[in-house]
C-alpha cells in the first residue's frame, strides 16, 4: 500500500485529502505545516507528498526545496494543492521540485486521477 504525507493547515481540508486518498486504497499521514511534514519525512519514506503552499512556520514551496534536498526525496513525486493558481507561484513550484499543481477546491476524482498517473 502506497503512503500519502498529506500536509495543509486546514483541518477540514486534511480531512477531505485524508477520506478521499484512503477510500482509494492510499495510506495517509498528516502534517499540519511544512515543519512537522519535515520531521516526518525524516522517519519515514512516503511514496508521495501532497502540500498545500500558504501554512504557518513553513510555506509549501520552502517545504519542497528541503524534501529535495534530501536524497531520499530526490524523485518522490511532490504535488502542490493550493488556492494559487497564477502561472508566476507554479513556474516557483517547478523551480522549487514540484511534480504537479492542483487548485483548491479540489475535485476528489480528478485528485485520485492525478495522484495515480504520478505514483
Amino acid at each position: 500500500m502506497k503512503t500519502i504525507l498529506a500536509v495543509d493547515d486546514s483541518r477540514s481540508l486534511r480531512q477531505m485529502v485524508s477520506f478521499t486518498l484512503k477510500t482509494a486504497g492510499f495510506n495517509v499521514v498528516e502534517a499540519v505545516d511544512g515543519v512537522e511534514a519535515l520531521n516526518l519525512s525524516k522517519t519515514q519514506q512516503f511514496d508521495l507528498v501532497l502540500t498545500d503552499q500558504n501554512m504557518p512556520r513553513m510555506d509549501g514551496l520552502t517545504l519542497i526545496e528541503n524534501l529535495r534536498g534530501q536524497l531520499a526525496y530526490r524523485k518522490t513525486p511532490i504535488l502542490m494543492l493550493t488556492t494559487e493558481a497564477n502561472d508566476d507561484m507554479k513556474a516557483k513550484g517547478r523551480a522549487a521540485g514540484a511534480t504537479g499543481w492542483l487548485v483548491k477546491p479540489f475535485d476528489p476524482e480528478r485528485l485520485i486521477a492525478v495522484v495515480n498517473k504520478v505514483l
